[in-house]
């Protein structure tokens, strides 16, 4: 006879809120054969997914195909889960009421926030593809009259107006020259006390104890052309080089952090 654990009940069974396999699913389908060109990847510095076969870039490989876009978010989704469940208890919004999640995905952040923060109102933001599946998230959370889906492109359009603005697993996405525009566009589109708050893996700045951190920066080099992650010293010189004028990195759980910066 065979029969789940506890802690497996809650974070490995599908039916479970807190299920976390959507990021084993997802690097069994995708990231297990690109990690087998690493080498490869070590040599030329190039992405070895689906841009090596001729997608323009991560997001338009992944988006263009539904269930691939599935797989993706419910990845995202699995391997945050525990971090947003940490911030949500430990972040005071008390003084805001709009927030905005750049680069939402499927609408679990914002629908947590919402749950969490009976004040605020807000909108999850990211590409086209992805809008349908936040809409049927925020439903089913029941958060969607206080939480709509916006779709766009953050580095085309202006960010929808909000005095928090929030990017989980944005930022290690791209350069340090994209990295610095997307927290330009934070400052100039929160008001005075408003703040961004970045939750990704932090690098410490000794690049010595976060494992996982410094791992998931050389995942970067797999998925993306000019992504890596980063430290807090790094963060907190793109945030006052933007005019922020304090930073604070907040462990949330396991090697997940949140950067965060007040805008004075």
């Amino acid at each position: 006879m065979y029969s789940n654990t506890t802690d497996t009940a809650i974070f490995l069974d599908k039916a479970s809120p807190a299920y976390l396999g959507g990021i084993l699913e997802m690097a069994n389908a995708r990231l297990y054969r690109y990690w087998g060109t690493l080498t490869e990847a070590l040599r030329t510095g190039l992405p070895q997914n689906e841009i090596k076969t001729g997608a323009p870039g991560l997001f338009e490989g992944v988006y263009a195909d539904p269930e691939r876009l599935r797989a993706f978010l419910d990845g995202m989704q699995g391997v945050q889960l525990g971090a947003f469940t940490a911030l949500c208890a430990t972040l005071d919004l008390s003084t805001h009421s709009r927030f905005c999640d750049i680069g939402g995905a499927n609408g679990t952040l914002a629908a947590m926030i919402a749950t969490a923060n009976p004040q605020l109102t807000g909108i999850t933001f990211d590409l086209p593809a992805v809008a349908p599946v936040a809409e049927a998230n925020l439903a089913r959370h029941g958060v969607n009259d206080r939480v709509t889906a916006f779709a766009g492109d953050f580095f085309v359009d202006e960010f929808p107006p909000a005095d928090v603005y929030f990017m989980g697993n944005i930022l290690h996405d791209w350069s340090e020259t994209e990295k610095q525009a997307l927290i330009d566009k934070a400052y100039a589109g929160l008001p005075s006390g408003g703040i961004l708050v970045a939750i990704e893996n932090v690098i410490d700045d000794d690049r010595r104890t976060n494992a996982f951190g410094l791992l998931m920066s050389l995942n970067m080099l797999i998925e993306v052309p000019a992504g890596s992650d980063y430290t807090g010293a790094q963060f907190d010189r793109w945030a006052r080089a933007a005019g922020f004028a304090r930073t604070e990195v907040r462990n949330l759980a396991g090697p997940t952090s949140a950067a965060i910066a007040h805008k004075p």
